[in-house]
């Protein structure tokens, strides 16, 4: 059966999860984290990933990245996943396979919506009792933006930096946006293939013949023939 075919979007931004297989930890120490964290840092710019948001848990990941014309992202995630499984294997004396198949993403408009899934996975280690609050966790992108912690893995997204001029202003607003829990939907973010409005969302779902529900099998319908060839994306 032919692998799901995988939207990789240029000049937007792409939500990634990759989970530990059936569910297990793939951190299971804070080192872990810290030899993950050190990985995406190292191997970000020479595959020319911006990354606005992430968040460590200990089963699973996630990453908002920005991607343009000169991006790898697939090399990216294979480069990472495939040095931590080495390094979890000797440290661990593991067998087997770590890694829940390929990593699952789904592509993000850059408006509202951005910082919505930014919110929504730097709430992971609240809404899993890890925290009481997200300021508590220390490997996900939320201090960067709400405290202004210094954090050489973030590049500041478009978003955020539109909230205000001043930066205090952006930290303030920032973690009202978080606070308001009846902003976000978790669903929308797990299940959705793409983030956005309706105009983005239909603009999308027309370009490549698929529903907003996850890719089918084989080659998406109209792949060839495209009469707009303005819209920013590769088929894997």
């Amino acid at each position: 059966m032919p692998r799901t075919k995988r939207l990789i979007p240029v000049n937007l931004a792409m939500h990634i999860i990759c989970r530990g297989n059936n569910g297990q930890k793939i951190f299971y120490q804070e080192k872990d984290k810290r030899y993950y964290y050190d990985l995406l840092k190292n191997l970000k710019e020479v595959n020319k990933i911006k990354i606005f948001h992430y968040c460590l848990m200990d089963n699973h990941m996630h990453l908002i990245v920005w991607l343009s014309l000169e991006s790898s992202v697939s090399k990216f995630m294979k480069q990472v996943n495939l040095c931590y499984f080495n390094y979890f294997k000797k440290t661990y004396g593991y067998c087997g396979h770590l890694w829940q198949g390929r990593f699952k993403s789904n592509v993000v408009d850059t408006d509202s919506y951005l910082l919505q899934c930014g919110k929504y996975i730097e709430l992971n280690p609240v809404r899993a009792t890890m925290v009481g609050f997200p300021e508590e966790y220390r490997f996900s992108s939320y201090n960067h933006y709400a405290k202004g912690k210094s954090d050489p893995l973030v590049t500041d997204s478009f978003t955020y930096m539109s909230l205000s001029n001043d930066s205090q202003s952006r930290m303030k607003q920032y973690i009202e946006f978080v606070v308001d829990e009846s902003i976000i939907n978790a669903e929308l973010f797990a299940r959705q293939q793409f983030i956005g409005g309706e105009v983005f969302i239909k603009k999308l779902q027309d370009y490549y013949g698929i529903r907003n529900k996850g890719l089918k099998r084989g080659r998406p319908k109209g792949q060839k023939g495209r009469k707009n060839r303005n819209v920013p994306f590769f088929i894997l």
